[in-house]
């Protein structure tokens, strides 16, 4: 039996879980943060040299700029943390949210079968989910019941993904020390240093916290018993130095309505289809000319770095990372070694490869990512958590938020964007919009089909489709979501303005 009934109960106080309690204020929702602090991976998965991989201006609330609204540079994550807690502490966020305070169990007590409205889904107004929580690491569970519960725990951190490795040749058999980057997140600076100076560090990956972290073990190697570490990459992805491509504004290639055009969306219709098909190849012009642009820019064939795919692969799975200034100058300089390998494990002494060669290693660090799948079916029930992923092994999710095989959860966080930010507030904002029934979700059938149509684009578009991704459509998303919510979905002042300026959260501030 639950001890306390609230109408909403959020889960996670990152980004996304934040954007969801503002939205949702007018109803007082419970916030479970599972630590001290919110944040979510800006807090608790950022090395002390990350920063944003957007824009400053692509990444604020609607409603809160940044002070310094300076595109120049690109804040730390310390400054994201600042910039959140004076969001909350604005608009008065933090009382709703229970620290230290941990979702272990979540139990349906919705009916079907009595208390449902014609799309299946329960009626408001009583209890449809139980949500147990820990206090503090107490083993006593609260239980708390809402009529609707919004999931914000996101895709990354809490649960590294780690990889297999043969029969008694896994890390139990090297002699160093081996790591995930969760893992080397929580250490201070000077623990960090201690750990990389002067020794010989493997980093496995070559996504953003690989890059990051070699620059960092690159940094802690500058003295004279310095050693080179080595990145070993298995699936080479582009890297960009800067939002610059010969001269020009990176957003004219994919963050405006005219640059969307070139790539198809969901619900285009038969002449639309056959547009992109006749303008292909201005799309596959624009991603060799930024192609063309990194090869010269950056020693990618001279460190065997250039990707196979074509950049737009990248983008659209939202896999573009932003390097680190000195990156390639700490290469040149023979502090950061590179190697690719498909296959590899650990002997004593340090990693060996399926090509017979070996590498000796006093830290290995294992820049692998996370398994966002696990970490949401710890936590949702059966026979919930088989339908997390039915039918095409992707969530579907209804304007990247509503499972229409879920009643009464919405997920927010999951499907990504170039400004994850962006997407979360205004998901929140249709949301919200949702809960207080200023409109309907359409059939459960309609649901699935539209989702299907979203996933359909993203494999015709990537390889890398399974990220859930809608970058190369943000722009047609959104629009979709401002006329649900009887917002005009052109939010410019004129017509060049709308065709060719780029879109961010500022053009959603106020319905119109």
């Amino acid at each position: 039996m639950a001890e306390y009934s609230k109408k909403i109960g959020i889960i996670g106080g990152g980004i996304s879980g934040v954007a969801a309690a503002k939205q949702l204020s007018k109803h007082e929702p419970v916030v479970f943060e599972a630590t001290d602090s919110l944040g979510g991976v800006w807090r608790h998965c950022s090395y002390r040299s990350t920063k944003l991989q957007t824009p400053r201006c692509d990444y604020e609330f609607s409603d809160f700029p940044w002070e310094q609204r300076d595109n120049s540079s690109f804040p730390y994550s310390g400054e994201i943390l600042d910039y959140l807690y004076s969001y909350a502490e604005h608009f008065d966020v933090l009382k709703f949210v229970k620290f230290n305070t941990k979702a272990v169990e979540i139990r349906f007590k919705g009916d079907w079968d009595s208390k449902s409205d014609e799309y299946g889904s329960p009626l408001p107004g009583k209890p449809v989910w139980e949500v147990g929580v820990q206090t503090n690491n107490s083993q006593t569970i609260q239980w708390y019941a809402f009529e609707f519960l919004v999931i914000c725990t996101g895709k990354y951190g809490d649960i590294p993904m780690i990889p297999k490795f043969p029969q008694n040749k896994g890390p139990q058999v090297f002699q160093g020390k081996v790591l995930h980057t969760l893992d080397y997140c929580k250490l201070n600076e000077e623990e960090s240093t201690e750990l990389l100076k002067d020794k010989k560090v493997v980093i496995f990956g070559y996504k953003k916290s690989a890059i990051d972290l070699a620059v960092e073990c690159a940094e802690a190697n500058q003295g004279p018993q310095g050693k080179p570490c080595t990145m070993v990459a298995r699936t080479l992805h582009w890297t960009v130095p800067h939002y610059s491509i010969w001269g020009l504004p990176f957003y004219m290639f994919y963050s405006t309505r005219a640059s969307q055009f070139l790539h198809e969306r969901p619900n285009q219709g038969f002449l639309r289809c056959l547009l992109c098909h006749l303008m292909s190849p201005l799309r596959r012009a624009a991603s060799k000319m930024i192609e063309s642009y990194l090869t010269w820019k950056l020693p990618l064939e001279k460190y065997g770095l250039k990707p196979e795919h074509p950049f737009e692969e990248d983008y659209a799975s939202c896999q573009m990372a932003i390097l680190p200034e000195n990156f390639f100058a700490e290469a040149d300089k023979g502090n950061i070694h590179f190697k690719r390998a498909s296959k590899w494990w650990f002997w004593e002494g340090g990693v060996e490869f399926d090509d017979g060669t070996k590498l000796d290693a006093d830290v290995v660090v294992l820049a692998t990512g996370f398994d966002g799948k696990k970490k949401l079916k710890t936590i949702i029930p059966e026979p919930f958590r088989c339908l997390l992923e039915f039918p095409s092994g992707m969530m579907p999710l209804y304007r990247g938020t509503i499972n229409p095989l879920i009643p009464n959860m919405a997920f927010v966080g999951y499907v990504e964007s170039v400004s994850n930010l962006h997407t979360a507030e205004i998901r929140c904002k249709w949301l919200s919009r949702l809960v207080d029934d200023q409109f309907k979700l359409p059939s459960v059938e309609k649901m699935l089909e539209e989702t299907t149509k979203e996933m359909e684009i993203m494999k015709k578009t990537t390889r890398f489709f399974k990220r859930s991704c809608i970058s190369t459509f943000s722009i047609n998303h959104s629009d979709e979501i401002c006329e649900e919510m009887g917002w005009t979905s052109w939010r410019k002042n004129n017509w060049l303005a709308e065709a060719f300026s780029p879109y961010n959260s500022q053009d959603y501030k106020d319905k119109k």
